[in-house]
């Protein structure tokens, strides 16, 4: 057992290159990252080989081109080489760009092109996608060539400028309420602030193992999970994709001690048959996010052994502003109380704090590149309307009960959550509005008892056009990451629309509820 706290180990002006090479100086024989590949081969990474890693991979960018504060695109699915080009961000003070490898040639064009990046780190199964995304000055396969090109460098000769704490090592794409995505700017304070939090929270030691089986591109896995680990000198054991019929096997075979889930793989994994192996692990806590009923919870809890604990966070909040307490009164039908470093309000349309019991809009208090995110990236318009006066407008409806809990209500953003992915409507409403048959659409989430919710389709042809759900569904699927495509197609003569022309999509919505039950 160590004889250290847990996140204590960096300062106000420490980097993650930074952390990362202490942790290699005092640590670097002891596992950093345990890699599970779709074929059940393993290989493990220690501190010091990361962090060297890391150094040759800054100097492999630095030879093509990319220089402190540059953005290159990473599109790759969970593999080891994910860790290599953020850390070597990292090292050099460049910005890594990770998309989902999920993403059409369509989506990633927005990105390269807002983002400006001119190298592209990918595998070769998607580089054919990554072509055709947008023109690029080199294009870096894993396998053969990656690991040729880190083996030309010497990382005892490295000569890199380095960063400092302001500067930012990731920008996370996050679908927003309108059609185009934003870029949020995350810094190395904010990396190291969400690790340490997170490591104290969950009163992390180096010898706990996180089990990462979410996509690394999201927030989720390298804020609570790998920046936890990192700043404790923990490990983390990373899986290729998620498995629901391999998820507690995956946890006893990596003796891992803490996971983290959504919603939707939670209803996945209890829809898989009981395998003895079930309880089988050293899991003590499991956090997750959104909604799960009361029923799923405590079978969870009983058939698996281990403890789910709700979280609540956005890529732009950073740290979590909300979470279940670790020990004591655990209420996981709400999204916890204030966490201990969070400043919170709760506000009505004009700003006023509401009383408890009523529902209003959640406000993160907090500072730019520290506490929250840098911004939007070549977006202040976005910045300024989303930061204001110092508090983060999260978009999101709660309540306090009487006893400091909050209680999700609804978005008020129009956001979509699919199995995890965050879809704004609009992404799909104007694929489907270049349809030639389409005048308009409306797209609205609908329940769906697996994925959270599905997504429904609501159109108005042109005048004399004819088109069918099957042909709009495929029209939207070659366009579309496969989680974005509509699960349905209603048609409709008109829109319901207030006095201003915006159409009322909680009328659709309850038109939905009132109508036969869909089912995917």
């Amino acid at each position: 057992m160590a004889t250290v706290p847990a996140g204590l180990c960096t300062t106000g002006s420490d980097t993650v290159a930074g952390v990362l090479a202490r942790q290699a100086q005092l640590h670097g024989n002891n596992t950093f990252f345990v890699f599970e590949d779709a074929a059940g081969r393993v290989i493990e990474r220690t501190y010091g080989e990361v962090d060297e890693r890391a150094t040759r991979f800054a100097q492999v960018l630095q030879a093509r081109g990319v220089g402190p504060g540059d953005n290159f695109h990473v599109h790759l699915a969970n593999c080891l080489e994910f860790f290599d080009c953020w850390f070597g961000a990292a090292r050099l003070g460049a910005v890594m760009v990770p998309t989902n490898p999920l993403s059409t040639a369509h989506e990633l064009s927005y990105v390269l092109e807002h983002a400006g990046c001119r190298l592209s780190v990918t595998s070769p199964d998607l580089s054919d996608t990554v072509r055709l995304a947008g023109e690029l000055d080199h294009l870096l396969a894993t396998g053969p060539d990656f690991e040729a090109a880190l083996a030309a460098e010497d990382a005892q000769s490295a000569q890199l400028p380095g960063t400092g704490a302001l500067d930012p090592v990731g920008m996370l794409y996050t679908s927003g309420t309108t059609s185009l995505p934003k870029g949020v700017l995350v810094t190395n304070a904010n990396y190291l602030f969400v690790g340490n939090t997170v490591a104290q929270y969950l009163r992390l030691w180096p010898d706990d193992r996180h089990l990462v089986v979410l996509p690394l591109f999201h927030a989720n896995a390298q804020y609570y999970s790998t920046m936890s680990a990192l700043v404790t000198g923990a490990s983390v054991a990373v899986m290729d994709r998620f498995s629901a019929s391999r998820w507690s096997q995956q946890a006893a075979r990596h003796r891992a001690t803490i996971a983290s889930l959504f919603a939707a793989p939670v209803r996945m994994i209890l829809a898989q048959e009981p395998n003895p192996a079930d309880r089988q692990h050293s899991l003590r806590v499991a956090l997750f996010a959104q909604n799960v009923s009361e029923e799923q919870l405590s079978t969870f809890e009983a058939r698996f052994g281990v403890g789910l604990l709700q979280i609540y966070g956005m890529t732009e909040t950073v740290a979590l502003p909300t979470l279940n307490p670790l020990c004591g009164d655990r209420r996981n039908m709400t999204i916890g109380r204030p966490s201990p470093w969070s400043r919170l309000r709760v506000v009505d349309a004009e700003g006023c704090d509401v009383a408890t019991g009523e529902v209003g809009e959640l406000l993160v208090g907090g500072d730019l590149g520290t506490t929250l995110m840098a911004g939007y990236f070549k977006n202040p318009k976005a910045t300024a309307e989303t930061f204001r006066d110092g508090w983060l407008h999260t978009g999101d409806n709660v309540r306090f009960d009487a006893d400091g809990y909050l209680h999700f209500v609804d978005r008020g953003k129009d956001m979509i959550k699919r199995a995890g992915e965050n879809v704004a409507s609009g992404e799909v409403e104007r694929v489907l509005n270049a349809h030639p048959a389409v005048f308009e659409s409306a797209v609205i989430g609908v329940p769906d008892p697996i994925r959270d919710e599905a997504i429904l389709a609501v159109v108005v042809l042109n005048e004399g056009a004819r088109a069918t759900e099957a042909e709009l569904i495929a029209w939207c699927a070659d366009r579309l990451s496969k989680f974005r495509v509509p699960s349905f197609v209603r048609f409709t003569e008109t829109l319901p629309r207030t006095s201003v022309g915006k159409v009322q999509k909680h009328l659709l919505r309850k038109q939905a509820q009132e109508s036969e039950r869909m089912t995917v």
